[in-house]
């Protein structure tokens, strides 16, 4: 519940109406609402904004999970995967873009302009495997650099992990994060 939830519009909302009564506090001469307004109000309003101004919002699902895929994560899925699928659904701050330190480190993004976006992901099932796919809109990154980079994004994500890239259409690039294993990942 938390993960979906802006921290930053929590603080301009809960921020906003407790500056409010303080103000209203103080036009009625009630020293003590006047008093938790401003100490408390301002400086969660001001908080608030700050981590609005820095919020990444989620990534949302393209497609529903199918519950055999479910089943599939629950029994096979290795922890990095799950680690990826709840780091880009959730609100995250201070960050450009979700996983924007990962595309850097294998060499994927030169530039911020040129970074790869994770627009969406989807669960599915690759041959009797759970597949996590990540969609990103490459415009500056073509399939034939993603694929000169496929071994060592395998050997990023860690043992267990199969990649298969696919181009849905142009200047798109499916990365897709298929289990290998036949039990569960601990």
């Amino acid at each position: 519940m938390l993960r979906q939830t802006s921290l930053g519009s929590l603080g301009l909302w809960i921020g906003g109406f407790l500056t409010i009564v303080g103000f209203g506090a103080y036009f009625s001469d009630n020293a003590t609402l006047n008093l938790a307004g401003f100490f408390y109000g301002i400086p969660l309003l001001l908080g608030g904004l700050a981590l609005k101004a820095s919020e990444l919002k989620p990534v949302p699902f393209t497609q529903p999970t199918a519950a055999n895929v479910e089943t599939l994560r629950e029994n096979f899925a290795t922890p990095i995967q799950n680690q990826i699928r709840k780091d880009v659904t959730r609100y995250r701050y201070g960050q450009q873009a979700h996983l924007d330190d990962t595309l850097e480190r294998l060499g994927l993004s030169a530039t911020d302009e040129e970074r790869p976006l994770l627009q969406g992901l989807r669960e599915a099932e690759v041959a009797g495997s759970y597949a996590l796919i990540l969609e990103f809109d490459s415009p500056f990154v073509s399939l034939e650099t993603w694929q000169q980079k496929q071994e060592k994004i395998e050997k990023f994500f860690g043992p267990g992990i199969r990649v298969e890239l696919t181009q849905p259409s142009e200047k798109y690039i499916d990365l897709a994060l298929i289990a290998t294993a036949k039990e569960k990942q601990m």
